[in-house]
């Protein structure tokens, strides 16, 4: 300690000041434009309007466009961003790849098609022409994500196996055996639409595009239940993933035990997906764009990394979906095409610098 000096104490805390400032001025971000989603469309609220609503003061109408509306919908995209994005984060950490992601790697192919299977044959959603915002309604979300969840594990243990026993395989040979499985799901799933009725080949194809006004109050407490625990979980082991940046031999040195940390990690991982997904539908890239932004102002420390990425996915899901509602209105853009008109040039930056990258362990 004593060969460091009040000069270099000085520089970290102000290294360590500007961490918490951009996550706090994220978090405002956040805040406001959740607001502002909830003051756009056909029926025009004030800032002030909302905050009355929401207090317990605004009248009949305002309490049904709040309510029942617009707050479930910006609830559900700050949850599935901060899903979506905490996973990502994590799984670029623990697979040492930076086109990880939950998106890239099959593992939201695999749970759409859990999820559909659920839907169609194990009688999980019912088609709901009376609402047309939903044209499925998921009617017992358990067994949906309990699918969901079986199938987007099978294709995070395959990843896992391939990471484990071919090392060098590179990130781009786990991202084109991503490939492989998202082809492998999307077969199985063309064939589950092929052999079911019309009404429920509307309603899935429908549900594919991803749909944040679909999700209700009990399935968005299912889904913050199941981030709660996550994040408490990517948090207390937020150091053991530092270490894991530097490398395995320097994690293992350190005492971390990288071969539990990284099954237990993308078991997580692949819960959140799983639920994001038979919640709302596939929503692309935002699990590989929201920690590569963070990464270039926060760093790679994970104690800010995580819940700054977090953040970053709500408020890029919450401008996707206001963007989507507001450009051609009435008329809602699907979201899930939105977010893959977003991520793909990031996708393809990131392959194209893939050899000047951090994570290739040397």
């Amino acid at each position: 300690m004593s060969n460091i000096t009040s000069e270099q104490i000085d520089l970290y805390n102000r290294y360590i000041r500007r961490k918490r400032w951009i996550l706090f001025v994220t978090f405002i971000l956040m805040i406001f434009f959740a607001l502002f989603a909830m003051s756009v469309g056909s029926i025009r609220l004030s800032f002030l309007d909302i905050l009355k609503t929401l207090a317990g003061q605004g009248d009949q109408l305002s309490n049904t466009t709040i309510w029942q509306i617009r707050l479930p919908r910006v609830l559900a995209a700050i949850l599935v961003g901060a899903a979506l994005s905490s996973a990502g984060a994590v799984m670029q950490c623990v697979l040492r790849n930076p086109l990880a992601s939950a998106s890239t790697l099959g593992v939201s192919q695999g749970a759409a098609f859990g999820a559909a299977l659920g839907i169609v044959v194990f009688g999980g959603g019912v088609v709901n022409s009376a609402n047309a915002t939903s044209a499925i309604t998921i009617n017992n979300p358990y067994i949906v994500t309990l699918c969901a969840f079986v199938f987007g594990s099978v294709s995070t243990l395959i990843v896992i196996i391939i990471s484990r026993f071919k090392r060098n395989i590179g990130p781009a040979g786990l991202v084109l055996a991503g490939v492989a499985l998202s082809s492998l799901f999307g077969g199985g799933s063309t064939l589950l639409q092929y052999f079911t009725d019309d009404t429920k080949l509307g309603a899935i194809v429908f549900w594919t595009f991803g749909n944040l006004g679909s999700a209700n109050y009990k399935e968005l407490i299912v889904m913050f239940i199941a981030l709660s625990l996550t994040i408490i979980y990517f948090m207390l082991n937020r150091w053991n993933y530092n270490a894991m940046e530097s490398g395995a031999d320097t994690a293992k040195s350190l005492g971390v035990n990288t071969r539990s940390i990284m099954l237990v990690s993308m078991t997580f991982c692949s819960l959140l997906s799983a639920i994001a997904v038979s919640f709302v539908g596939i929503i692309s890239f935002v699990g590989l764009v929201a920690p590569h932004i963070m990464r270039r102002l926060v760093g790679n420390d994970y104690r800010y990394l995580l819940p700054s990425s977090a953040l970053a996915g709500s408020l890029l899901l919450i401008l996707a979906d206001t963007f989507g509602r507001s450009i051609v209105a009435p008329v809602i853009l699907p979201i899930g095409a939105l977010t893959a008109f977003l991520g793909a040039p990031m996708f393809l930056f990131l392959l194209f610098k893939g050899g000047e990258n951090n994570y290739s362990g040397k």
